[in-house]
């Protein structure tokens, strides 16, 4: 059961409650599983592109593989947009709908700078990639499901990372520190707009661009 977040953290500065998010559940494992160290996604997901990759080819994708990781991949930040915007900004206001956004999101714009809470868990993300993939099979077919599944999971995994890095480092390029500050206006100026974190062109395409700051 998730526990009510209300008073965990009272007496904490500002920048400590962004940081420390507040245990989400009554039941020690679960509370663990909630947890994630950033390292677990590229050890998870890494071999399984990679195999994937291989797979496509020796089963006949052929130089199709670059076309099918990039449609794959393509996908994915679709996927990204409109996940972030219709599953994780669903807001209900009372009962277990408003419980479970908080679980699934809520907390991460509670507390966004939390390291621990950054990547997604694997319980919630392996078996999401798993249902992807079994998608892309009935679907695509052999071999192209295996490198579009390889376009579609780098691009998770992608995602995953630079959200993590957006967060918790402060890029040093042009590009990554415009992503970050497309992501931190998210956060603090306006969360019913920039929903492309890896790939925010989507939100030019949908009008959902954020708005100029007053100068």
């Amino acid at each position: 059961m998730a526990t009510h977040p209300a008073n965990q953290l009272d007496g904490l500065s500002r920048s400590e409650v962004l940081r420390a998010s507040p245990r989400m559940f009554e039941s020690e494992l679960l509370e663990r599983f909630s947890r994630v160290h950033p390292a677990v996604p590229p050890l998870l997901f890494g071999p399984v592109i990679l195999l994937a990759l291989v797979e496509g080819i020796v089963h006949g994708a052929g130089w199709g593989t670059v076309a099918w990781v990039a449609g794959g991949y393509l996908f994915w930040t679709l996927t990204e947009y409109w996940l972030h915007r219709i599953v994780f900004h669903f807001e209900p206001e009372k009962g277990i709908g408003a419980k479970l956004h908080w679980i699934i999101h809520g907390v991460h714009h509670d507390h966004p700078n939390d390291p621990l809470r950054l990547v997604m868990p694997p319980s919630v993300s392996v078996p999401l990639a798993a249902l992807f993939v079994w998608g892309f099979y009935l679907v695509l077919g052999s071999p192209g499901f295996m490198p579009f599944a390889a376009g579609f999971l780098g691009g998770y995994l992608f995602y995953d990372m630079l959200h993590y890095h957006v967060h918790h480092h402060r890029p040093k390029t042009a590009l990554g520190k415009r992503l970050r500050e497309l992501h931190m206006r998210h956060h603090f100026q306006d969360h019913e707009r920039g929903y492309g974190v890896s790939a925010p062109f989507w939100d030019h395409v949908f009008g959902t661009t954020l708005r100029d700051r007053a100068r």
